[in-house]
């Protein structure tokens, strides 16, 4: 690896190359801080310009299913030099965007990797990323510059993904894996001949390396591209990453970006792939890549769009990292998450007992994994936001421990009460402190401040989308560990997984179409759509009434002759 500081270690020094894999991964600062622990399988928040969408420094704070941020960097290119850069201080990407250094790790990419649009085509020695003032040109020289001067805990290789119209040729695939290789050998000489920090107790804190395993939809293109990781460096090459032999040794994990490989899969083909075949062949692909290199190295996946695909990617390749860009688009459009891992059995969900509504059932039988909170029938629904767990409020009480079931600890379900009270004078006494959660907020609160575009239901929403998806990777890991004494328990837990919940397509769309009619009943130019509305409403009806008007003259004229 190329930094002391990070580290990765596998439960079992024996499990197979794509097996389902227990690990840790541990980042130290220094001595005097204890080291951030992730647990593996796990979860990556995505972010805009820097920022979680919907949350603020407090929420992201407070929020403790939130341990791995990514930053897109192109978002900050609008301006020369780009503002981040000018920060100061030992950690400055941490002190700009007011993350803890005690508690995240920031990883800095060029690109957006869920990023769908098209983009110029890339150079020989530039990538495009986009920007709000359009689309800027990021060099290799630039991107190491970037890099010294933000300090990320984490740093992401540039890499030629075509982003321009798929499929891509033969000849533009193997420009793609020269430059990306070119490119990363670039990276890591430069950070071989950065200095260390020498006021760190550590001894080395340069960021870790990630390489992007590019070869697009090409089987034995990706696995030729890994092959070249592992290549022994002779003359001028090996002169440039020395005292490193390979491009491997500086490098350390594997990313996936799945956007750009999804989209060329399906210009691929003449019809429309189906979910199941998409993942099929996504499986296939990385596998092609993963299968030359070292399965001791973290595997890190960009676009994973359902908790079905997880599954599945985690039990046929042994991933590790998973960002929750789904989870959080789902908050966008009103939709609470409600799922576990594994799932409740058939009678347990169809119990007519619970006071708790389970989520929408399906044609076919399959529950819903969240709650579209835009629909009516949640106007008068005051329930905790999730079946499947607890709330606070709920959980410390005695008769609670018969459920089973975890708790939600989001600031949605269980609500803390301020640390702090505000005191205006020197005679009244602060309040004593609750010390149990307060009542968690309601379904029918959430539907009311969703239908009055309130900020905070989307804050709310997605702090508890992120603690649904961490109960998730919970769930995942304590099978896993029994799977070790129970080689089929996973399988059949995926089973049970698939058959109980149905895919999130159908429940996304409708909240899609939902979250569309109150944006443009609330949303920016709402007056302005009022006024053509009633424009149109005045025209119709003085059209109405002319057709009115001739229709009776016509009848007088009728009556006289």
């Amino acid at each position: 690896m190329t930094s002391s500081i990070l580290a990765f270690s596998l439960a079992q020094s024996d499990v197979a190359q794509f097996a389902p894999r227990l690990g840790l991964l541990s980042y130290r600062r220094d001595t005097a801080t204890p080291a951030i622990e992730i647990k593996i399988p796990g979860a990556i928040a995505t972010s805009s310009r820097g920022i979680i969408p919907h949350l603020s420094r407090d929420h992201v704070r407070s929020t403790g299913s939130i341990q791995w941020v990514n930053i897109p960097f192109e978002s900050f290119l609008d301006r020369v030099p780009p503002v981040i850069t000018l920060q100061t201080g030992p950690e400055p990407l941490h002190t700009f965007l007011g993350y803890d250094r005690r508690k995240h790790i920031l990883s800095m990419t060029v690109r957006d990797p869920l990023d769908v649009r098209d983009m110029p085509a890339n150079g020989k020695d530039h990538i495009s990323a986009q920007c709000i003032r359009g689309v800027r040109k990021v060099t290799p020289s630039s991107w190491n510059s970037y890099s010294q001067a933000c300090k990320p805990d984490v740093f992401v290789a540039l890499a030629d993904i075509p982003h321009t119209q798929a499929p891509q040729s033969q000849k533009r695939l193997q420009k793609s894996l020269e430059r990306s290789a070119a490119w990363l050998a670039h990276l890591i000489g430069s950070a071989q001949s950065q200095p260390s920090d020498v006021s760190s107790e550590l001894t080395d804190q340069r960021p870790s390396v990630l390489v992007n395993l590019v070869g697009g939809t090409e089987e034995r293109a990706r696995t030729a591209f890994s092959e070249s990781l592992l290549e022994v460096l002779h003359g001028k090459e090996q002169e440039q990453i020395s005292p490193l032999r390979t491009l491997d040794e500086g490098v350390a994990g594997y990313q996936l970006e799945l956007v750009s490989l999804r989209r060329t899969l399906r210009a691929e083909h003449i019809t429309q792939l189906k979910t199941s075949d998409d993942t099929k062949e996504l499986s296939s692909l990385m596998q092609a890549s993963l299968i030359p290199l070292p399965s001791k190295k973290l595997r890190i996946v960009y676009g994973a769009q359902s908790p079905h695909e997880i599954l599945c990617f985690i039990r046929n390749l042994g991933l590790d990292l998973f960002d929750t860009h789904w989870a959080q688009r789902a908050a966008d459009i009103g939709v609470a998450l409600d799922f576990t891992f594994p799932a409740p059995s058939p009678s347990e969900a169809n119990s007519a007992n619970d006071p708790c509504p389970r989520p929408k059932f399906r044609t076919n039988g399959t529950m819903d994994i969240g709650h579209n909170l835009f629909d009516s029938s949640y106007a008068h629904d005051h329930n905790r936001l999730a079946s499947s767990f607890l709330d606070g409020a709920s959980s410390s009480r005695d008769d609670s421990q018969s459920t089973g079931r975890p708790c939600c600890t989001c600031r949605a379900c269980s609500p803390l009460p301020s640390e702090t009270t505000i005191i205006h004078d020197g005679i009244t006494q602060a309040p004593e402190k609750p010390i149990s959660p307060l009542p968690p907020y309601t379904r029918s609160y959430i539907h009311h401040l969703l239908h009055t575009h309130e900020m905070s239901s989307h804050s709310l929403l997605v702090m508890h989308n992120l603690a649904i998806i961490d109960g998730f990777f919970r769930g995942i890991r304590e099978v896993i560990h029994l799977s070790q004494t129970d080689p089929g328990l996973l399988a059949r837990e995926i089973e049970l997984f698939v058959a109980a919940y149905s895919h999130p397509d159908e429940l996304f769309a409708e909240a899609e179409k939902d979250w569309a009619k109150v944006e443009s009943e609330r949303g920016k130019g709402r007056l302005a759509r009022e006024r053509e509305k009633q424009e149109a409403e005045v025209t119709a009806a003085v059209a109405a009434a002319a057709a009115k008007l001739v229709e009776s003259h016509e009848e007088v004229i009728v009556s006289t002759d």
